[in-house]
């Protein structure tokens, strides 16, 4: 459910929220993928989180390993319960959470996050 249609040969942009509660941090990451083309909200703390989802749908929420534990948890489901649809990708979590899409080690380069969103968001052959 790319944001937009993509054109022959050039990757999709997509909405992407991106949440930390370290706005250095987030500044760093959020510039990085919107270099790659993808539209970038974002969001310092659960709350401001919480109040983007009330306002805006995305294809991918963006929890990062500055959120603390108990976000990183509790997130995906207010994710999943605002609009189904959409992908949860968690930085740093030590174990896979059933509403998480994508768990990363927080010290995942750039490029591979990149790699990783793009392949989250391929659309899956029917079976």
């Amino acid at each position: 459910m790319p944001a937009t249609a993509a054109k022959p040969g050039v990757k999709p942009a997509i909405k992407i929220l991106y949440g930390e509660c370290d706005e250095n941090v987030l500044a760093s990451h959020a510039g990085e993928f919107k270099k790659a083309g993808h539209q970038v909200t974002t969001a310092v703390s659960r709350k401001a989180v919480q109040e983007e989802l009330r306002r805006d749908t995305f294809d991918l929420v963006i929890l990062g390993s500055t959120m603390s534990k108990d976000d990183r948890h509790h997130l995906p489901y207010m994710v999943k319960k605002a609009h189904a649809g959409t992908k949860v990708l968690v930085m740093h979590a030590g174990t896979h959470h059933h509403e998480v899409e994508v768990a990363v080690d927080s010290g995942i380069s750039t490029a591979l996050l990149l790699e990783k969103i793009a392949a989250l968001l391929q659309p899956t052959p029917a079976r």
